[in-house]
């Protein structure tokens, strides 16, 4: 059977989340390099407080996701692929050997930056479920303008797609959507307009910072972003990661892609179980476990029996 390691994206975060990993040498490695390269104590990122700000979000995000990699790496457990959502991305770049932990720290630190910078207020996201993206579109064109912008952003489902842009005119297309019949609609906990055209400068920035950096060829298939396809060309990762910060996550078809390709097994890293209970949904006769909801001992024990099949 073959396994996928999913790192979540910005909308996972809660307060603590770096004390709900594992207890063992290999994170800790990971949480000591991160302060260190930082110049910061980790633990302070993941404060209530703190994580109002996008760059100590995603940050922690990063930080969480590369330590509990580490901690099935110690474990002698590897995924036969590596997807993430947004700057979950990033996690996965790591895992692979593609970009360098400290260097993805770095530039992770500035990606969340330029994004706070673009964009300091009245700009988020949104979410509906329950309703066809071309009527959704529909529901944009009407009620967004040149002054309040809206863009779909990330096709996380076939019914579920998350919207981006002015929060105000974000507001008026939920309450559209609500009133046709919608399951949910409501708003994101983020704070920046991500994955559409407002932030194409971010990614220009972004893209000139990472042809600073190294890159290498993946030692595991890295499932990308914007077009959802098996990446194995370090270049073609290094333009996803920079990319899909103004670009729309097709993450329902990257997860389809990883079980066409044989994934039975899905763990989702922490924090959350947003992206396991997607697959769930989406992949009946496949196993779905993450870390937050069934614990790391229990996903290392699975992924280590079915390796070894």
């Amino acid at each position: 059977m073959k396994i996928a390691f999913l790192f979540p994206g910005q909308g996972s975060q809660k307060p603590g989340l770096l004390h709900e990993l594992p207890s063992c040498e290999a994170v800790d490695k990971v949480l000591e390099t991160a302060s260190a390269t930082l110049n910061v104590n980790v633990y302070n990122l993941h404060l209530e407080e703190s994580l109002s700000s996008t760059k100590n979000v995603q940050l922690s995000l990063l930080i969480a996701g590369v330590a509990a990699y580490k901690a099935f790496e110690a474990e002698e457990v590897k995924p036969h692929f590596v997807a993430g959502h947004s700057v979950g991305a990033f996690s996965a770049a790591v895992a692979t050997g593609t970009i360098a932990f400290t260097d993805a720290l770095r530039m992770v630190s500035l990606r969340g930056e330029l994004m706070e910078r673009a964009y300091p207020e009245g700009y988020g996201m949104g979410v509906v479920l329950g309703m066809e993206t071309r009527r959704l579109q529909s529901l944009i064109d009407f009620y967004s303008d040149n002054d309040n912008p809206v863009f779909i952003a990330n096709q996380n489902a076939p019914d579920q797609v998350t919207i981006s842009g002015s929060l105000h005119a974000i507001q008026r297309v939920l309450e559209g959507a609500r009133q046709e019949g919608a399951r949910c609609a409501s708003i994101l906990n983020v704070n920046v307009p991500s994955h559409c055209p407002l932030l194409q400068s971010v990614s220009d920035s972004l893209k000139e910072a990472l042809h600073e950096i190294p890159f290498s060829r993946p030692k595991i298939p890295y499932v990308g972003n914007r077009r959802a396809r098996v990446l194995c060309d370090p270049d073609e990762i290094k333009l996803d990661l920079a990319e899909s910060v103004s670009a729309p996550v097709q993450w329902h078809d990257a997860s389809t892609v990883l079980y066409e390709k044989g994934v039975r097994l899905f763990i989702e890293m922490p924090p959350g179980t947003v992206l396991a209970n997607l697959a769930e949904k989406a992949f009946h006769d496949a196993r779905v476990l993450s870390v937050t909801g069934n614990g790391f001992n229990d996903c290392l024990y699975i992924a280590a029996q079915e390796q070894v099949k």
